[in-house]
Parts: C-alpha cells; sequence; structure tokens
C-alpha cells in the first residue's frame, strides 16, 4: 500500500500503476497503466513523440562523478569526449567489473543506474511512490538473467513487493489475450527484424479445458539487417532481393498455417522496403506494425498476476520455463477422497514452490499425482517414509515442502512433525527429486 499524494495541480493523486520494463540489449522500452484500466500507454524518449526506444547506455564525464544515459549518453559521449559504456545487460550477465577511467563498476550496479535513470523519463507522467507492481520483460529468462534481473529490481528501492519478470514470448501471449476474440480468432504471428529476422507463432488448443497455447520460434540468420548502399539504383536493387527473401520466408511460415493477425516488429521494418512481401502479408489477414508489443505486454502480465480476469483463467501458457504438468495428492476432506493441488502448470518453474501440511491416513508413503496439460497419461510419484515411527491411524503430522529446480523436475522434502502432545516429532526428515 501506498499513501495518496498530490498532483501539480493540488490534488491528491491515489492513482495505483503497474509498469512493463522491457529491457533489451540495445534499447529499452517502458509502459504503464492504472491498474482500474484496461490499456497501457507507453513513455516516449523524446516528449510529444512516439520514439519509445531508450538506448540502454551510460556516459561518464571524464574525471567526475557525474553519469548520463540514453540519448542524453550518446550526444555528450560525441561531443563531449565522455566515456561511453555500452552491452550493459551483457556486462551484467557476465558479472565482471567495469574499468571506466581506472576504477572499478559492479555491472548490475551501472545497469540499475541506467534502469533507475530511465525512470525519470515516467517520473514526468506519475509519481513513482503510485507504482503498485513492476514488470521486468527481457528476450531470454535464463537463471544468470534472474539473478541480474534481482539485483537490479532490489537497487531500485521501489515501494512494493510486486516485483516479477517474464520473457518476451510471455509478454507476447499477454498482450494477444487483451486483444479482441476478432484479432486471434486463429493463429498469430509476430515477425520481429532487428539485426536478423526472428518469427513467433502462437497457438491456441481450443479443444482442452484450460486451452493450451504454445509459441513457436524460428530464428532466420540469412536475413540479416543490410547496410544500404548510396547509390539510388544500387539500393533498389538491394531493397527488392531483401523484399524477395522475406517474401520466400514469410511464404513458407504461412504455409499450411491459419493466421488471423501479424505484428511486425523491429526498426529494420520502417525502411520501406518491404513491399511485395508486405502485400502477402495482408492477404486475408490484419497486419500491424510497431514496436511497443513488449512492455505493453508486460503491462498486462503483471495486471493479471495481481487480478487475473476469465479469458486469464481459462487459457495457460506453456513455454520452456513453464511447468507442463499439474501437481497434486489425493486426500481425504470432509471423509471423500478428493485432490488437493500443490503446484498447477503455466507457472514459471523458478517461481514455483509450495509448503503444506499432511495428516498421514497410514503407511509411509505419499503419493504425488502428475497431470500433464501437454497430452499423455496421469502418473504417480511415491516417497517412502523409511524409519516412520509407526503410529495409530491418522496420528502423524508431516510438513511438506516442495519447490522445482529444473522446468521437469522437484526436490520434495517432507519432515515428521509428530502429533501435537500426544505424539512428538521424531526429527527425522526425507528429502527426494521427482520428474514432473
Amino acid at each position: 500500500m501506498f499513501q495518496g499524494q498530490k498532483d501539480i495541480t493540488g490534488k491528491k493523486n491515489s492513482r495505483k500503476v503497474a509498469v512493463g520494463y522491457d529491457l533489451g540489449r540495445t534499447f529499452a522500452q517502458i509502459s504503464y497503466c492504472g491498474l482500474e484500466e484496461t490499456e497501457p500507454e507507453t513513455v516516449s524518449a523524446v516528449a510529444g513523440t512516439e520514439q519509445y526506444n531508450i538506448p540502454v547506455v551510460l556516459c561518464k564525464r571524464s574525471g567526475v562523478g557525474q553519469w548520463y544515459y540514453g540519448k542524453e549518453a550518446i550526444k555528450f559521449a560525441k561531443e563531449e569526449n565522455g566515456i561511453l559504456v555500452e552491452d550493459l545487460l551483457t556486462l551484467a550477465e557476465r558479472g565482471e567489473d567495469v574499468l571506466v577511467e581506472g576504477e572499478a563498476f559492479d555491472p548490475a550496479a551501472l545497469l540499475t543506474l541506467f534502469v533507475k535513470r530511465s525512470l525519470s523519463l515516467l517520473n514526468i507522467r506519475i509519481q513513482l511512490s503510485q507504482i503498485e507492481a513492476f514488470m521486468f520483460t527481457v528476450e531470454e529468462l535464463t537463471p544468470r538473467m534472474v539473478d541480474v534481473l534481482g539485483k537490479v529490481a532490489a537497487g531500485l528501492s521501489l515501494k512494493t513487493e510486486y516485483i516479477c519478470f517474464q520473457n518476451h514470448l510471455e509478454s507476447f501471449y499477454a498482450y494477444t489475450l487483451h486483444q479482441s476474440r476478432e484479432l486471434r480468432k486463429s493463429n498469430v504471428m509476430i515477425f520481429e527484424y532487428h539485426t536478423a529476422l526472428k518469427t513467433l507463432c502462437l497457438e491456441c488448443n481450443e479443444r482442452t479445458s484450460p486451452r493450451v497455447v504454445v509459441i513457436e520460434q524460428r530464428n532466420y540468420p540469412e536475413m540479416e539487417r543490410r547496410i544500404w548502399n548510396e547509390e539510388p539504383e544500387i539500393r533498389k536493387k538491394q531493397m527488392g532481393e531483401l523484399d524477395m527473401l522475406f517474401a520466400d520466408i514469410a511464404g513458407r511460415e504461412l504455409k499450411d498455417r491459419s493466421v488471423s493477425t501479424i505484428f511486425l516488429l523491429g526498426d529494420g521494418f520502417k525502411e520501406n522496403w518491404a513491399k511485395e512481401s508486405l502485400r502477402l502479408l495482408c492477404r486475408n489477414r490484419r497486419v500491424f506494425q510497431g514496436n511497443n508489443l513488449y512492455s505493453k505486454g508486460a503491462c498486462y502480465g503483471m495486471m493479471e498476476r495481481l487480478h487475473p480476469g476469465e479469458e486469464w483463467k481459462e487459457h495457460v501458457y506453456l513455454g520452456d520455463d513453464k511447468l507442463k504438468s499439474n501437481i497434486g495428492i489425493r486426500a481425504l476432506r470432509r471423509g471423500e477422497d478428493s485432490y488437493y493441488a500443490i503446484l498447477d502448470a503455466g507457472i514459471n518453474w523458478y517461481e514455483a514452490s509450495s509448503d503444506f501440511d499432511v495428516i498421514l491416513e497410514s503407511g509411509n508413503t505419499v503419493d504425488f499425482v502428475i497431470t500433464p496439460l501437454t497430452g499423455g497419461k496421469v502418473t504417480y510419484r511415491s516417497l517412502s517414509l523409511e524409519g516412520l515411527p509407526q503410529r495409530p491411524a491418522r496420528t502423524t503430522r508431516l510438513n511438506i515442502h516442495m519447490e522445482m529446480t529444473a522446468v521437469n523436475q522437484a526436490a520434495v522434502t517432507i519432515e515428521d512433525m509428530g502429533f501435537g502432545e500426544m505424539f512428538k516429532s521424531s526429527g527425522k526428515a526425507w528429502t527426494q527429486t521427482i520428474i514432473v
């Protein structure tokens, strides 16, 4: 919670906001949305324009501890001969100290400084104390990247407990789910063109409950970004060749696929070379061009974590980082056999954990139920508690802690808690890894 603030008109401003921060290796973007609103807004790096990209760079002023960020950093480095520090995200991933004028800097601290400075653009629109929740989205969310983002989040000192991470694919999923049903009546695709071409195809299985969503990614390094010749005729030929190459790739991607909507992302599509290929894409489908889909998708994803809507509850996205199966146990509730859910499919494996107590009915085994959402049979995993003291039925309380250690395996620790004053705990605990 936070206290209401006053805006420049003197009126009390208690609007709660979710922020989606797209942190790329070259550019960053910031979108935000009031929790009671439906459409995020993206912050412009240049007031009054739709220039959303903020260069992920810092520049240190020579001889003093003054730092600039983004476009100002690039400008200062050129005009004042400052020390430019680029590739901040890559440097933070490596974790090696960065030397600037002979002084060593923690790369995670430099990345944090960039994010903190870039948020000043947001501070023009809202007060940072209004941020209720913050979602980082990055291209690939590796365990190392999670560690880096955790350090950055801690360094921001935001007054919110809701700081989360998701990759671009999950941001694409969240964005798509907030579009009209007409736009997502069949597959939805992204063609993303920065240094090379990447395609994403979102497919929803309407026959399952919940509806399972998967995203297929393909990379086309042969369609690398072109450097255009200054000679008009040669440049025209280059553009025509690129247009034909893209049309061929797009034709292969769309063959035997029903696609209702296509999003063209990346600066590579802004150079006005796609002629014939664009005609192909627009055939019987909607095509949109822009570059702030991921930051808006991060906003949507954060808002759904806070207050899941009906559409969100009816779908589950099974990406590479997602738990693919529901995990639970059979238990007696009010004398009837029932299923107790421990972990649900669709959550990030590195965020998945559960801690709960059960009363053992009899014997010395605990059975876990694994229900895959990708098809296949329900399976069972039994953990034997060797050395558990023999007690009368329903007089042994167990504490069970389950934590995912990889996308397909969980570490389970079971501790004997005894049974109140009747039976003291034996102090025994059992730990085992199960495949899910």
